[in-house]
């Protein structure tokens, strides 16, 4: 091999990984700014609005979602992974099972009562709506029956709690947040008696931590 073609083997490589991690960074950057455009303004919220929170132009934003379903369901997906991968990392972190079953429920709540409007915006695209329906079970009842069952074993809740009737529960106190002038806030009372009452005697701080039919979509 001459010195030559040894020079040409030791090339770098493409540049083509760092172009798609790039692109990654930029695609969740994207839906971070959705996500809390959503939360103020509703999924109908005008395209440029979610521009102007990235600081891209609208044409950035149609590249990666052609279509506003397409924009609202990544950012749905995003933040039931994000909801998702919360639970464990509650459970480790937390003083008790129950504390972390307390905190997961708040920011599954905080999750349900910005998603007001989607199911209509997605309804003419049924097929697409169950399977992000089923993707938000899929995920999300694993998680919640986890946290139930630690809370149940350390004796701090009742035993009998199905973890896929209380996120159905958690969803009809969250379906009327944004519909008729109900805030959030309300939402997440409601939410925080209805956990206070899975709870045995027991000393325990209580609540919903921080911020407070069918669940999902």
């Amino acid at each position: 091999m001459t010195s030559e073609t040894a020079g040409r083997d030791r090339q770098p490589a493409p540049a083509a990984p760092r172009r798609r991690a790039d692109a990654r960074r930029n695609e969740q950057a994207l839906l971070a700014a959705a996500a809390a455009v959503f939360v103020t303004s509703g999924v109908q919220a005008p395209v440029r609005d979610i521009a102007a929170r990235a600081g891209v132009g609208m044409g950035t934003i149609y590249r990666h979602f052609p279509t506003r379903a397409d924009l609202i369901i990544a950012v749905y997906r995003h933040q039931v992974d994000a909801c998702a991968q919360a639970g464990p990392e509650l459970l480790a972190g937390r003083a008790t099972p129950r504390a972390a079953l307390a905190q997961w429920i708040g920011l599954f709540t905080d999750f349900l009562v910005t998603k007001y409007g989607l199911a209509a915006v997605l309804r003419p695209d049924n097929a697409r709506f169950e399977a992000l329906h089923a993707y938000f079970l899929d995920r999300l009842v694993p998680v919640c029956a986890q946290l139930l069952g630690a809370a149940a074993r350390a004796g701090q809740i009742r035993a009998d709690v199905d973890a896929l009737v209380l996120l159905r529960a958690v969803g009809n106190l969250c379906a009327g947040a944004g519909a008729s002038g109900e805030s959030h806030d309300d939402a997440r009372r409601m939410v925080g008696l209805l956990v206070a009452g899975l709870s045995l005697p027991g000393p325990e701080p209580g609540g919903l931590g921080p911020r407070g039919g069918r669940p999902g979509p």
